[in-house]
């Protein structure tokens, strides 16, 4: 790696010599010894191994072996690593319940715990052990908050699990599963098979989710080693991308290679421009917009969908297709990915990477072993990105939808709106039959701050594809949609119904048009009576008084600036 000598090393001021030079920092000194430190560790640049390990999340529960290699890593290449911990929400446990009320809110805590801990303790430099949906952005945030020398390495995806008749499965599957069985078009036993399958092991859920998404946007904006998106979890190969995460980060001290030199406003353009030709989840697009907001970049929804408008859709990943996380990596993952978008010149090239590389010199190599995976260039799924910001008198700040996931004759739909005011009322109108096709399921009050906490709706929309009505049923939402989401369902309504967008003033059986290329959401209702139902409005008393949520809502942004706190 061509790291200095120790000596050299020490030459150089440090955060950690504030703990450990000098008479004064005697006091210091003995509590390191007292963790079983020596003299010679203490001689060396102190990393921090921020490893969000953890017994309750499938895609942490083998961080422990990720974060010893990361220390390996460091130790080989001259630092003395020592970890800490931060949380870390499974999505799929805590969804459809109050649990997902905490699951964007604890973005904000994994980044406030990181920035304590960092610098209570006068690390020097960072390595980050993420997995899972808000763990990838939060340390994004973390690095670009505090700009000490940092890199991220992942967990790494799940394999996709089999089904009894051999097609592979992920977490979608079983969600769209209750769907069907609420339908009573697959058997308790079909349920179980389903259940017991879908998720075979360690690793982020193992389609194009968040998660995924996000530690594919890591390696495309320049903060992850290549690999990191898409190297299985279970593969020998991802124990060795960490150590070489551990050897980098000493190599980016010493060169004082910070997270803000990298995270530039054209680093933020290639990693929309990866998303677009991915197929991402559309939560990416809230994560890009806080990490850009930490690293005092300016992005904001007009840039995503400039980006998307000249970016072609080349990967149709579940739950936008059949393929999987592992069929990804198998055709040569992101840096190919990366290479296509090169061939027309849509990537800037020259930024600099936690590989001391830049980004030509990173995917120079990468070969598409497998074209029906990774379409060429030429031959795009959609000469547009996979995910498209609509404007309207619904949503005057713009909504997010996951394009690629809509079928094409819901690109454009005009439904009858029916209104629910939490998820559980639409989760029991839908299982109860209530929807029908030309329905468009408006949900609202789950925005940000409405919510609080902006709850994914994989529970509606998993329930509307399980009974097959997802290409006959809009969804709309000020609340967000999970990666594994697929239809015709809008999310991040801004503003949002809380903060009296026009969403709080749908009523049932109103004509709502979508039109996804052109960039439209419109509710069919005259300015006259919008200014009636307005002046008849009210805000709603919060529905959370107590706890920490508490505080979030009255602190977070709109959905569209990222639902950071102000």
């Amino acid at each position: 790696m061509g790291i200095k000598p120790e000596m050299e090393m020490m030459k150089m001021t440090l955060p950690s010599h504030r703990v450990l030079k000098g008479v004064e920092a005697a006091p210091q000194r003995s509590l390191f010894y007292a963790l079983g430190l020596t003299e010679e560790e203490l001689s060396r640049p102190l990393v921090g191994i921020v490893s969000a390990h953890s017994e309750i999340v499938p895609g942490h529960m083998h961080l422990d072996k990720i974060a010893e290699a990361a220390k390996a890593g460091v130790r080989m290449a001259g630092g003395t690593p020592i970890m800490f911990p931060t949380i870390g929400v499974c999505d799929g446990i805590a969804m459809g319940h109050i649990g997902m009320k905490y699951s964007l809110a604890s973005r904000e805590l994994i980044v406030d715990s990181i920035e304590t801990m960092a610098l209570s303790h006068c690390f020097d430099a960072l390595v980050l052990i993420p997995n899972c949906d808000k763990i990838v952005p939060g340390m994004l945030m973390a690095a670009a908050r505090l700009n000490i020398p940092s890199i991220l390495v992942s967990g790494g995806p799940m394999l996709a699990g089999r089904s009894e008749g051999g097609e592979h499965t992920s977490l979608s599957t079983t969600f769209e599963a209750v769907g069907a069985r609420k339908a009573d078009m697959i058997s308790d036993t079909d349920l179980t098979c389903v259940e017991q399958s879908a998720c075979p092991g360690c690793g982020s859920c193992s389609g194009m989710f968040t998660a995924n998404s996000m530690n594919c946007l890591s390696e495309a904006i320049g903060m992850a080693l290549p690999g990191n998106g898409s190297i299985p979890a279970v593969a020998s190969a991802r124990i060795r991308l960490a150590k070489k995460a551990g050897m980098a980060v000493m190599k980016l001290l010493e060169e004082n290679i910070r997270p803000r030199d990298i995270l530039t406003p054209k680093a933020f353009e290639n990693a929309l421009r990866v998303d677009m030709a991915l197929g991402c989840s559309s939560n990416s697009v809230l994560h890009l917009l806080a990490i850009a907001n930490e690293a005092q970049v300016p992005v904001d929804l007009s840039v995503v969908n400039r980006i998307s408008e000249s970016t072609p859709n080349l990967c149709r990943l579940s739950p936008a297709g059949p393929h999987h996380m592992q069929d990804l990596y198998e055709a040569g993952g992101v840096a190919v990915v990366m290479k296509e978008l090169s061939k027309k010149n849509l990537l800037n090239l020259s930024l600099k990477t936690v590989t001391g590389h830049t980004v030509g010199e990173n995917i120079a190599d990468a070969v598409n072993k497998n074209h029906n995976i990774i379409r060429d260039i030429e031959t795009p799924y959609s000469q547009s990105g996979g995910i498209a910001v609509l404007y309207g008198n619904l949503a005057e700040k713009g909504c997010v939808v996951k394009r690629s996931a809509v079928d094409e004759k819901m690109l454009v739909y005009m439904g009858r709106a029916m209104v629910f005011d939490c998820e559980e009322d639409s989760i029991a109108a839908i299982y109860a039959g209530k929807v029908r096709p030309g329905n468009v399921v408006v949900i609202r009050y789950e925005g940000p701050k409405g919510g609080p906490g902006m709850r994914e709706m994989l529970s509606p929309t998993s329930a509307l594809a399980g009974m097959g009505l997802d290409k006959d049923v809009a969804l709309i939402t000020d609340g967000r949609f999970s990666g594994a989401t697929r239809g015709a369902a809008i999310g991040h309504v801004a503003p949002e119904a809380a903060e009296g967008g026009t969403i709080a003033l749908v009523q049932d059986g109103d004509e709502i048009s979508v039109d996804i290329p052109s960039g439209k959401l419109t509710l069919n209702v005259s300015d006259d009576e919008l200014a009636r139902r307005r002046a008849g409005w009210s805000a709603p008393e919060p529905n959370v008084k107590t706890g920490w949520l508490n505080r979030y809502q009255r602190m977070v942004s709109s959905a569209s600036e990222g639902a950071v706190l102000k």
